[in-house]
């Protein structure tokens, strides 16, 4: 999912949003860390899935659109997929904004008026507020270093993409946007959510500078403590150590004369640690198995020769 925000940059405060999206006030908003919660079904109705890009399924599921008073299941919104989990044990395949409610879908129909409890997948969810937060960081980050405003950002299945409004970006901005972002994550600056009514003077502040027309609800700004101020719908972490760490992996070319900046937040870092030690650790086995290979296939694998394969001695 691709999020591009509208910016207001004259005061500080970076808007972002995507129709009325920051009417959403749900209790995932709320409290990001709570797992279980306790609510009512408002309704359930016949209702089709399609299939979402990657799933391999050529036909729509067939099943029920559950809507609760509240819900702790965020449906996707500002750059971020939505949640999974279960409602009394029913499993929760999608979840998407219809207005100001949320609409759950499910293969098992549930009661209208029964109370029922509802557990977030929680691994899901804080890898998804991992990088919400990070590409916060990051882009605050790149805009106070060197000037670079995202004009979109991705949050994807294995990496998240932030399009920054520069044909290019060089390594060693690369590299200084890295450094000074985990040096904010080792300060573990505060992540506060306000949510502020209506008719607060500081609504009435930042409305001035384009607050969408068909807004309702409250206004949820996220604030990076001495960093960033953002309104936005997503989940978020409440400190940045809670980040770990993150790692750019570079650039690609974007679109329109755009640069991609490519990153991972959290225990992603750490699953992309793993994954290239595993690959090292099978490129060595196989280097150490060269000299074996049949003399026509060996120097196809290395044509300076075996002996600039060599190892350094250990020590």
């Amino acid at each position: 999912m691709k999020f591009v925000p509208r910016e207001f940059p004259s005061a500080g405060v970076r808007l972002a949003f995507l129709g009325s999206e920051s009417a959403m006030a749900f209790q995932c908003q709320r409290d990001s860390y709570a797992r279980e919660f306790s609510t009512v079904v408002v309704a359930c109705r016949p209702a089709e899935m399609p299939a979402e890009a990657g799933e391999g399924q050529k036909e729509v599921r067939r099943g029920f659109q559950v809507v609760l008073e509240d819900t702790l299941l965020f449906p996707e919104g500002g750059g971020q997929p939505d949640d999974r989990g279960t409602i009394d044990n029913v499993p929760v395949l999608r979840v998407t904004r219809r207005g100001v409610e949320a609409a759950h879908f499910t293969e098992t129909p549930l009661a209208p008026g029964s109370r029922v409890r509802v557990c977030v997948d929680w691994e899901r969810r804080f890898d998804h507020m991992q990088q919400h937060s990070g590409q916060h960081l990051i882009t605050a980050v790149a805009d106070h270093l060197f000037g670079l405003k995202t004009t979109s950002w991705e949050l994807g299945r294995l990496r998240s993409t932030i399009e920054l409004n520069s044909p290019s970006v060089t390594a060693e901005q690369v590299a200084a946007i890295e450094q000074n972002a985990n040096e904010k994550i080792r300060a573990r600056l505060p992540v506060s959510v306000r949510e502020l009514s209506p008719d607060d003077p500081e609504v009435e502040q930042v409305r001035g500078r384009g607050l969408p027309d068909d807004h309702a609800g409250p206004v949820r700004v996220v604030t990076i403590k001495g960093v960033d101020a953002n309104m936005c719908c997503g989940t978020h972490v409440s400190n940045l150590s809670d980040l770990q760490v993150i790692k750019l992996l570079g650039t690609e070319k974007g679109k329109k004369s755009k640069a991609n900046l490519l990153f991972l937040a959290g225990h992603r870092v750490l699953k992309w640690v793993e994954r290239s030690h595993a690959n090292e650790k099978a490129l060595t086995a196989l280097l150490k198995y060269i000299p074996a290979l049949a003399p026509s296939v060996a120097p196809s694998v290395c044509p300076q020769g075996l002996e600039s394969l060599a190892l350094p001695p250990a020590g």
